[in-house]
């Protein structure tokens, strides 16, 4: 496979993602042995727990929807376009606490 087949757009990313009624739904648009990338998408109410990673940084964007960052003892509020970036060891999660979808771009380096 050439480098060019490898290579994937994703124009809307939030026109692709899966819901999970149950609990935060992910869904894998690239992986790698260096690099993971995934929408994390979270029902209203829904919250991936504080986590860390060792070995490995992570990077949060918000695709659509609102809700909360959890970074160690912190709550940031974030909305489409926020940022977050998590090194490795530092403990960080998302809280969907609005009545609408949340959708989040998450980027792993290393790829697990």
């Amino acid at each position: 496979m050439s480098t060019k087949d490898q290579c994937r757009s994703f124009h809307q990313p939030k026109n692709i993602a899966i819901f999970n009624p149950k609990k935060m739904a992910k869904q894998t648009l690239f992986k790698s042995d260096r690099l993971l990338v995934g929408l994390n998408c979270f029902e209203p109410g829904q919250q991936h727990d504080l986590h860390s990673h060792k070995g490995m940084d992570k990077l949060y964007q918000v695709v659509d929807g609102s809700g909360l960052f959890l970074l160690e003892d912190e709550q940031v509020p974030m909305q489409p376009g926020s940022l977050l970036v998590a090194p490795e060891n530092v403990p960080h999660g998302i809280h969907n606490n609005s009545e609408n979808r949340l959708i989040i771009l998450a980027i792993l380096a290393p790829s697990p």
